[in-house]
């Protein structure tokens, strides 16, 4: 299959990704940014108000770029691996598998989606944020740069837990008792500077925490870990997630068995 062709199948399945994202927007789009409302009442105006400041900021400021970053991080994951795990369910990706659509199409395609959305909730939670706190934009390419790299990782991520998901229940196992927990622990509601000398050691090794820091640097321009560094692991994972995609697919694990 040429370049031309395959080109044309990926449009098709961002189309179909896109058309699904917007479809169901009360269910893909909505649900988030009530969550991501109250996360802003609860622990930005009732316990951001006896925090005080952070790192310079009231506490609504600092924990708005985290709580963003958040939401394009669990909506670009949960709608790949939602997506792809009900092709396979339906069937229907044997439909691709069987056509000379090439694998990286198939995959890329998905990841589209899964970015997409990732940045219309990130869009929606944003101009929420702006009703509680005023946030500037220190670094636009680096906050632009940041939500496509971040939303890139965790759809190619969605993508691996669909591939080997084999139920319904499988699909929340990960986003469950690894995603929450490394969000959460990612810097989203505090400075590790904060944290003992240990602890901060530990939470150098989460990669949440690189995406959610060069992501409020963007944004306030206060960081706890290098820039450069959060570029290098951003663009490493994806390129070894990347691989790891292709060679499933290449191998049919979870679909051709």
């Amino acid at each position: 299959m040429n370049i031309a062709l395959n080109l044309i199948a990926m449009r098709t399945i961002v189309r179909k990704e896109v058309v699904r994202v917007l479809r169901i927007w009360v269910q893909t789009i909505v649900p988030p940014a009530i969550t991501m409302t109250l996360y802003f009442i609860i622990f930005g105006r009732l316990i951001g108000s006896r925090i005080g400041s952070m790192d310079g900021f009231d506490y609504m400021q600092y924990i708005a770029p985290g709580l963003i970053m958040m939401a394009v991080i669990t909506n670009s994951y949960g709608n790949v691996v939602s997506s792809f795990f009900a092709a396979k369910f339906g069937r229907h990706i044997e439909e691709m598998l069987v056509s000379p659509m090439a694998n990286a199409s198939i995959v890329i395609g998905h990841v589209a989606g899964g970015v997409l959305r990732g940045i219309l909730v990130g869009a929606l939670v944003t101009m929420i944020a702006l009703f509680f706190t005023d946030l500037s934009l220190r670094h636009p390419l680096i906050t632009i740069s940041i939500v496509l790299l971040s939303s890139t990782v965790f759809s190619l991520a969605g993508f691996i837990n669909a591939v080997f998901a084999r139920k319904f229940d499988d699909i929340s196992i990960i986003p469950t008792f690894v995603l929450t927990p490394l969000t959460y622990l990612g810097g989203v509601f505090y400075s590790i500077s904060l944290l003992p000398d240990f602890w901060q050691k530990v939470s150098l090794a989460n990669p949440i925490l690189y995406m959610v820091n060069a992501f409020r640097y963007g944004i306030l321009g206060v960081a706890d870990i290098s820039i450069a560094v959060a570029y290098g692991i951003l663009i490493g994972f994806i390129t070894v997630l990347f691989i790891v995609c292709l060679a499933l697919m290449r191998r049919g694990v979870g679909i051709r068995e």
